[in-house]
């Protein structure tokens, strides 16, 4: 963990050396150690192991540097929220997570905002990553956050990225089902920690800093750009054992984390959704193609965990769909069905007149059984 102004200016600087990689960094720390030694080489000694375009970057102060530094040390010193801690990991430091450093391309440095002392202990058998759709169906939703709450309360810390959706679902299930001395979640941001995005999950944001971990590789300032969030989708699959998407469409960014999942040699399992939804066709997609299709939080464990698991029950809320119909399910729920429905076709399944039939269904709406989607679209929930 950083702990010194110079030790932070030494690693920023590199960061921002102009045409460095990691490849070019890796080599150079393994042939003169810390940043703060490489910078003490000749021009002459450096294009022994990089090229001479590299090492002349390396040998010139970045632009921008010295006020990132003034910044970054301020942001790191600064008294924060009550319990929440910040934190600067580099690839030279003990507790920097060790489950990272098999990934092809680990992160240099990492910011951490929140309980940083669970850093040192994160492995990712104790992770599980779970991502989806920002514009899930309301049964989406529910089961992210099912599921996240039923695997949370089994131990598991659940890794996402804060985005508006199927995230910010996961990230509110492990809320609820963690232990109070647990590490609940983890949300790796595509921005500075200096900023929250999307802004509408201010208020989740500063909930996770209490009770787990908001993670960035971006320098303080980075603003939300469309090519970080991608490439920050290789941490989210890179802290975690596996992969479990929830919802997604066939163009969705949270392929990309299951692809870079499959890349790391993890397990992607994926929540099985109506043939006739766009955002179940994602999940479809990935489990013709060998992903884990799962139905509970159990199935998860067992998949995950198979020995300790084999003959166990979750004693916690799941997320699978509802047992055996009782009397108050029938009627108008069983023509409705699971998949989304319009008014029109409803009303000539059920034969009910329209304002009995609206009726009927603004009832069970508020009752939490069935949501209303886009497009005059009905959709039956299924119990937690």
């Amino acid at each position: 963990m950083i702990s010194s102004q110079d030790e932070l200016g030494a690693w920023l600087r590199l960061s921002l050396s102009k045409g460095v990689g990691n490849d070019a960094i890796r080599r150079l720390l393994a042939a003169f150690g810390l940043p703060a030694a490489l910078f003490g080489q000749s021009e002459t000694g450096l294009r022994q192991v990089v090229s001479t375009r590299q090492a002349r970057a390396l040998q010139q102060q970045p632009e921008g540097w010295q006020a990132l530094l003034d910044d970054t040390w301020t942001w790191l010193q600064a008294p924060g929220m009550p319990g929440v801690q910040r934190a600067i990991v580099t690839w030279g430091d003990s507790d920097y997570p060790r489950a990272l450093l098999d990934i092809p391309d680990p992160p240099m440095i990492l910011y951490a905002l929140g309980q940083t002392a669970g850093l040192e202990k994160l492995t990712a058998s104790s992770c599980i990553a779970m991502v989806g759709s920002r514009n899930p169906t309301p049964q989406g939703t529910q089961n992210a956050q099912a599921f996240a709450q039923s695997l949370s309360a089994a131990g598991l810390t659940v890794v996402s990225g804060l985005a508006l959706g199927i995230d910010g679902a996961a990230h509110e299930g492990a809320l609820r089902g963690a232990s109070p001395e647990a590490l609940a979640t983890i949300a790796v941001v595509g921005t500075g920690l200096d900023r929250v995005y999307p802004k509408h999950h201010l208020a989740l944001a500063h909930r996770i800093a209490q009770h787990g971990l908001i993670l960035s590789e971006y320098p303080l300032g980075t603003p939300p750009l469309n090519a970080n969030f991608p490439k920050r989708n290789r941490i989210i699959a890179g802290l975690s054992q596996a992969t479990l998407v929830v919802e997604a469409a066939l163009k969705s960014g949270s392929l990309i984390t299951a692809k870079q999942a499959v890349e790391q040699g993890k397990e992607v399992l994926a929540i099985p959704g109506s043939i006739h939804s766009t955002q179940a066709k994602g999940c479809h997609a990935l489990i013709k193609q060998g992903a884990k299709l799962v139905e509970s939080a159990q199935d998860v464990l067992e998949e995950l965990r198979p020995d300790p698991f084999k003959a166990a029950t979750l004693a916690v809320t799941d997320a699978s769909g509802p047992d055996e119909e009782t009397p108050e399910d029938q009627g108008l729920l069983v023509h409705l069905g699971f998949d989304p429905v319009h008014l029109d076709a409803l009303q000539a399944r059920c034969g009910l007149d329209t304002a009995s039939l609206q009726t009927q269904l603004m009832i069970l709406e508020l009752n939490g059984q069935v949501a209303r989607l886009p497009g005059g679209l009905f959709q039956r929930l299924a119990r937690g």
